[in-house]
């Protein structure tokens, strides 16, 4: 059987085959790229384990499926893109069992239609954690070529998921009470690598949920008895062979780069960019740095330049607190907010993403290192929920880490301010009526002249400025 196989002709037993349709995972998001397939047909799953990871224009995700059973057929190769609502996968919730008997198929049948038009229209099951989506507009689904159309079956609701992927499960017993083990998603992928039968797992988690150490246990239990069998090869989209004398390569414009050049097309066009500039001598604050490296409070923490550079930008917006709005063109509003979620650039193997920090304003320098720590991690490893990347209000990005003196960024839409941070080297400097070698940088202030006004901008960034250059500042101002 092929990995992904054509939709079979003739009438499909809707009693049998459960179908899992790409779920609405929120944020206006209307289509999701397939990365990868865990599974293969005539793979056993079970209800919450995940089957695929796709790419929104946001985040990675893994979807979990809502039922028991053998895989029937994956609809799409990985590489696809496939709009919400569409069938990505048909599940045999009773393999085994041959063809059901008529009679019992049409009432079967009927009953899955009449759910169907119970549910509202417009609306897809939403993964719970990736925010709702604010518009239900529908989009011409794409049929996979050869794939015929499959009546569907009563559906299941979708399970719940939380920020990271992992399907919340109901409380239960392992299988001494003879109900389903409970574990998460990776966890039950990890179970399944290891041929560990969960069932007979005794869990150690809160709740009475399988860990993965009680899997990784019960593997070395039995691993003299059993010999590892090898993981089916996933499905790839079959990809154009490149020329060797290829003079051009096109790649689809899809996931996070066709998001961020819709998002820079529109800030650029929309909100009148203004951009200064100011040369800093930051020797200080490199020496308040190291020495931070070394305070117990921090033990363990990310400590660099940018942890310094973010708060100075916090004292800043304190001191400033006009220049932390919003511009609502639709009610001819500017929207003045209380909080700060500051956003950090981070270039990714997705590309640039820009999650942010909730509630920057209230954090300890400790609490802020910790963070920014996590957040730059999580980037870098493809695991940012979407709902980490929305509602932001004023963002840095740090192109000095490439060796870049600075430039003039472009406003995060929907951010009234994004400050650019150069690198910092060592120069010539005038320094107490000498000239000495300092590490100096060049920082740069774009905001929306709508709202900020050239006054507020410079003394923003004035500000920043003169934290970094005496960073005991910190400690009057903040």
């Amino acid at each position: 059987m092929s990995a992904v196989s054509a939709a079979s002709s003739g009438t499909t037993d809707t009693a049998r085959y459960r179908e899992f349709k790409m779920p609405d995972v929120g944020e206006g998001l209307t289509e999701a790229e397939i990365l990868k397939w865990y599974v293969q047909p005539g793979d056993t799953v079970t209800d919450g384990q995940v089957v695929c990871e796709v790419e929104t224009a946001k985040a990675a995700v893994e979807l979990p499926i809502p039922f028991d059973g053998s895989v029937h057929e994956l609809r799409f190769p990985e590489g696809t893109t496939v709009d919400v609502g569409q069938v990505i996968i048909t599940v045999d919730v009773a393999p085994g069992s041959g063809d059901a008997p008529a009679a019992e198929a049409e009432p079967a049948a009927a009953a899955a239609a009449a759910d169907d038009d119970e549910e509202p229209q417009g609306r897809q099951p939403v993964l719970v954690g990736y925010g709702v989506a604010q518009s239900s507009t529908k989009r011409r689904p794409r049929k996979a070529a050869g794939a015929a159309e499959v009546p569907a079956p009563a559906e299941a609701p979708a399970p719940a998921v939380n920020g990271h992927g992992a399907a919340q499960s109901p409380a239960g017993s392992a299988a001494a009470s003879g109900a389903r083990a409970l574990a998460k998603p990776p966890v039950r992928k990890l179970a399944k690598d290891l041929g560990v039968d969960l069932a007979s797992v005794v869990p150690t988690g809160d709740g009475g949920i399988v860990t993965r150490d009680d899997v990784h246990a019960a593997a070395a239990a039995v691993a003299p008895a059993t010999e590892p069998v090898p993981e089916p090869a996933p499905v790839r989209a079959a990809q154009p062979a490149a020329e060797a004398d290829a003079r051009e390569t096109r790649v689809p414009v899809k996931g996070v780069r066709k998001a961020t050049a819709q998002a820079m097309v529109d800030s650029a066009f929309s909100a009148p960019h203004v951009t200064e500039f100011v040369t800093v001598d930051v020797t200080r604050t490199m020496k308040l740095v190291e020495e931070l490296k070394g305070d117990k409070d921090l033990a363990g923490l990310r400590v660099n330049p940018l942890l310094l550079i973010a708060k100075a930008l916090l004292v800043a917006i304190k001191r400033n607190p006009e220049v932390n709005a919003a511009w609502d063109e639709a009610n001819q509003e500017i929207v003045h907010k209380h909080y700060v979620n500051l956003g950090i650039a981070a270039a990714t193997p997705r590309g640039l993403l820009v999650p942010n920090i909730k509630d920057a304003h209230a954090l300890t320098l400790p609490q802020l290192a910790g963070e920014l720590g996590e957040l730059i991690a999580t980037a870098r490893d493809g695991k940012t929920s979407p709902a980490a990347m929305q509602n932001g209000t004023v963002t840095i990005t740090n192109v000095g880490v490439f060796g870049v003196d600075t430039g003039t960024p472009i406003l995060n839409p929907g951010e009234s301010a994004i400050l650019a941070v150069g690198a910092i080297k060592p120069q010539p400097w005038v320094h107490k009526g000498k000239v000495k070698p300092r590490q100096v940088t060049t920082l740069a202030l774009s905001f929306d002249h709508r709202l900020v006004d050239g006054e507020l901008g410079s003394k923003v960034l004035a500000d920043v400025a003169a934290v970094l250059e005496r960073p005991k500042r910190l400690i009057t101002w903040a």
